[in-house]
């Protein structure tokens, strides 16, 4: 943990709490696409403030209109989230978790643009701050690690609800802590948080020993599709429009090919595209070493971590490898980027 940079956090904790403590509505929002750590974290966040201001009123929003991921709906107070489509408020308090870039809330920034105070609580490297008080820390594994110290720092207790919903964010955000970000920080949270009721086998059980045959299906299309470049240092792989109709698994369901693609022996980055409705592609950059994706990512308009990033461009696959593959195969400059 880096000391300097969490001292600031519980400097900005009592800044958050503050501005809690001024206001009655409150509304939390994640990024477009939520999520393990969007919708956990969230849902977490809620019920603290739920717990700790019992007067407040306070609402969880999706900034898209399709419904919370299947993978998540075990989740505690899932069915509770509102369509950004269908609040028409005017919140007190509007809070970003697991994003610091208003253009990730997709419809929800209208919501946020008409709030009287926003607030944001966030583990990615930020721009230029649009918030009152943000709580930004990119050392942190997780938004759930965030959220759960906040909940610690209130001392308003960590209800065994509270723990699944953080525990679930923290797994998945660390790849059942196999990414590089799984930290000294992120274990000892998920400690606490099994102490105070999660359940590791549940949120094991759920979220990645629950697939759909239609998506084992899918996931083995995608499989057979992954190529190399720069001599096995780069491992690409995709899927269709098409291949998601034809399969019937939705958008949210797709979270885990990245790492399908991720295994493959002596590949440092990984690259999966996926064709979204409106004649855009989604992609997923993963590294395995000391490579910056997010540099990558941010250059296709997106945005994320040095290990993990993510952007979304207009056109279809074919052209949406056509622009990133250069910048990829321009990571390892010793090598002659030939297909394998």
């Amino acid at each position: 943990m880096n000391v300097p940079d969490f001292m600031g956090q519980l400097a900005v904790f009592d800044q958050l709490t503050d501005l809690i403590d001024s206001v009655s509505t409150v509304a939390i929002c994640a990024h477009t696409s939520p999520d393990g750590d969007a919708i956990g974290s969230g849902l977490a966040l809620a019920e603290v403030i739920r717990r700790h201001w019992p007067e407040k009123s306070v609402t969880n929003l999706l900034a898209d209109p399709d419904p919370v991921p299947r993978t998540y709906q075990f989740l505690p107070g899932a069915d509770a989230f509102v369509h950004v489509a269908d609040y028409v408020g005017d919140p007190d308090l509007f809070v970003c978790v697991d994003l610091s870039a208003p253009k990730r809330l997709a419809d929800a920034e209208a919501v946020m643009r008409r709030a009287h105070h926003v607030a944001v609580m966030d583990h990615h490297p930020s721009g230029e701050p649009f918030w009152e008080v943000g709580v930004v820390r990119p050392g942190a594994a997780a938004a759930g690690v965030i959220v759960t110290e906040y909940a610690m720092h209130l001392g308003c207790g960590i209800t065994p609800e509270m723990a699944q919903c953080l525990l679930c964010a923290i797994v998945t955000d660390t790849g059942r802590f196999q990414y590089q970000n799984a930290d000294g920080e992120s274990f000892e949270c998920a400690s606490a948080l099994v102490e105070a009721g999660a359940s590791p086998a549940e949120v094991a059980l759920r979220v990645y020993q629950s697939d759909r045959l239609s998506y084992l299906h899918l996931a083995a299309a995608v499989m057979s599709r992954i190529t190399t470049f720069a001599h096995g240092r780069i491992a690409y792989s995709y899927a269709t429009s098409a291949d998601l109709d034809k399969y019937d698994v939705p958008l949210g369901e797709c979270d885990g090919l990245i790492d399908l693609v991720r295994c493959v022996e002596g590949s440092e980055v990984a690259l999966f595209l996926k064709e979204v409705p409106g004649g855009k592609v989604r992609g997923n950059l993963r590294s395995k070493c000391e490579k910056d994706v997010s540099a990558i990512a941010r250059q296709m308009g997106g945005g994320g971590h040095v290990a993990a990033a993510g952007f979304t461009v207009e056109g279809d696959v074919d052209q949406a490898l056509q622009a990133v593959l250069p910048m990829l195969v321009g990571l390892f400059p010793d090598e002659l980027g030939a297909a394998r």
